[in-house]
């Protein structure tokens, strides 16, 4: 990516803040009228600013689709330090802890696109038209990603498609936005989905762009994502459509299919020497100098781990066996036993994924740190964190397309197999699988992709989105849990498919009313 130019404006400022704070609808546009908006170059600078505040926005994946998902440890971890987002990881949200307040933020940078869309679509006359549609398929998408990371979340929520600029006096009732139902607010997505894909046109999907920028390939994998979910996932308020957007969602990614490649190593698609690579579709870029992330907190820390721990033959770790130099975290997120060991030792993603431990002899005390956001040594041989953040890739594509033909009643085991072949190398055809029925299908769908998207924010919306032999999600079911001998939710607990909001925006602005199931 371009080195960014941050031209993203401040937001609220302090006077307004508490009536702002609980929707972000008032940046403070310090570009405005006379400033900006004059040329391509302040446009293109906009977009960048955009695609960093969505860097910035990095963990929302993570955060809202991975920690509900069960496959990761509660309370304290193997090396004795206290685990982050035990409500989440427990599913024992509530009105009164939510996870995340104020929306997890997303309305910040929605407001930001939503000014973009505003002057690029109705300003800007000196852009060419090819220009002009090329950067709305861009934002378009973008807001469709915010808006559908919000859906799957809260169900319905504010829709908010314009931004009030602070060039006067505002009053706070122009802040109250109530939530729309979760129906409006689907059709809503897939109308900023729609117009992504309507701008970009017949412009053709290669392997050959900047995959840091929103793309036409990226547009096609969030709606085919989009569809996907609009097909199999009711809510409160919202009733799955069925067989007609699964047939949408399959035209989406007939589009990508086929125009990547899956990489032969699966290590080398998080390599930091190997950016940009041909599995990669989108991506979040970090750079030494320029950004890191938190994969420090998935690692171990030197001082409870050198001489502490065993590896899996009974030798005791004696040196800083992945490097880190003194930069590990304070180790926040580990994985479970019962998750690691539902890889089959000749999966190579196992160990490419996890460095598992044990704090006794004879595998006792089991421990595990996750691999794939390890970063990489710089110039000045310090370990940094650099691990680009990948939103989309080809593995992802094969096994959605699986999903959907097996949702309608076509053979998916071929996409299956080409993520398996890759995963097993040598040992592929001994794991080759055989096509079942439906759940069948659908249950290995999930665990492959499970084993596939370790950190990159899909679990948790997997096991929403897919189903059992009763069409029933499988948060419901205890076979798509680790261990599996009870589900993630109990039936009865069917709200907790969303998520509650918290009780300070709601007292901020009246007109929102609590996601059903949590009232108090």
């Amino acid at each position: 990516m371009k080195k960014i130019i941050y031209i993203i404006s401040l937001f609220v400022s302090s006077v307004l803040y508490t009536s702002c704070d609980a929707l972000d609808l008032a940046p403070e546009d310090y570009f405005g009228s006379g400033n900006y908006w004059n040329n391509k170059a302040q446009v293109e600078g906009f977009m960048n600013g955009m695609h960093s505040q969505l860097r910035g926005n990095y963990n929302m994946f993570y955060c809202l689709g991975e920690l509900r998902g069960g496959t990761q440890r509660v309370g304290s971890s193997s090396q004795n330090t206290s685990l982050d987002y035990a409500i989440l990881r427990t599913n024992t949200l509530s009105q009164d802890n939510p996870g995340f307040s104020n929306w997890f933020g997303l309305y910040s940078p929605i407001m930001q696109v939503n000014h973009f869309i505003q002057k690029v679509e109705n300003e800007c006359d000196f852009l060419s038209e090819a220009d002009r549609k090329a950067y709305l398929g861009q934002a378009y998408g973008l807001r469709a990603l915010y808006y559908f990371m919000l859906y799957k979340t809260y169900g319905g929520v504010p829709i908010v498609t314009t931004v009030e600029l602070l060039d006067g006096k505002v009053t706070a009732d122009k802040f109250y936005v109530e939530r729309a139902t979760p129906e409006a607010t689907m059709a809503f997505i897939k109308e900023d989905i729609g117009k992504s894909e309507n701008y970009f046109g017949t412009e053709e999907v290669t392997n050959k762009y900047d995959k840091t920028m929103w793309s036409k390939a990226a547009t096609l994998m969030l709606k085919a994502e989009i569809y996907m979910w609009a097909a199999k996932v009711s809510i409160n308020g919202y009733t799955a459509s069925g067989r007609s957007d699964l047939e949408t969602a399959k035209t989406a990614l007939n589009g990508v299919i086929g125009k990547f490649q899956l990489l032969n190593k699966f290590s080398d698609v998080f390599s930091t020497a190997n950016r940009n690579n041909a599995e990669v579709i989108f991506t979040l870029h970090f750079a030494d100098g320029e950004a890191t992330n938190w994969g420090g907190m998935f690692l171990y820390q030197e001082a409870v781990f050198i001489g502490q721990v065993y590896d899996r033959d009974d030798n005791k770790i004696e040196t800083d066996t992945l490097n880190l130099k003194g930069t590990g975290g304070v180790f926040r997120h580990e994985y479970t036993e019962d998750f690691w060991k539902s890889y089959s030792d000749k999966d190579t993603r196992r160990d490419a994924t996890f460095l598992e431990y044990y704090t006794q002899k004879n595998k006792e005390g089991f421990g595990c740190v996750m691999l794939k956001a390890i970063g990489s040594i710089n110039s000045n041989n310090n370990r940094i964190y650099d691990t680009d953040v990948i939103v989309y890739r080809y593995a992802d594509a094969l096994l959605m397309m699986a999903e959907i033909e097996n949702g309608l009643g076509n053979p998916c085991a071929g996409y299956i197999n080409e993520v398996r072949e890759r995963a097993y190398g040598s040992n592929y055809e001994a794991n080759k699988y055989t096509e079942g029925n439906y759940a069948e299908n659908e249950l290995i769908i999930l665990q492959e992709r499970d084993k596939e998207f370790v950190w990159e924010g899909k679990r948790w919306f997997d096991v929403v989105r897919m189903h059992d032999a009763n069409g029933k999600s499988l948060a419901f079911s205890a076979t798509a849990n680790y261990p599996s001998d009870k589900p993630l939710l109990d039936p009865s607990e069917e709200y907790k498919l969303l998520w509650p909001i918290d009780v300070n925006i709601m007292s901020v602005n009246p007109l929102l009313k609590q996601t059903p199931g949590y009232e108090k």
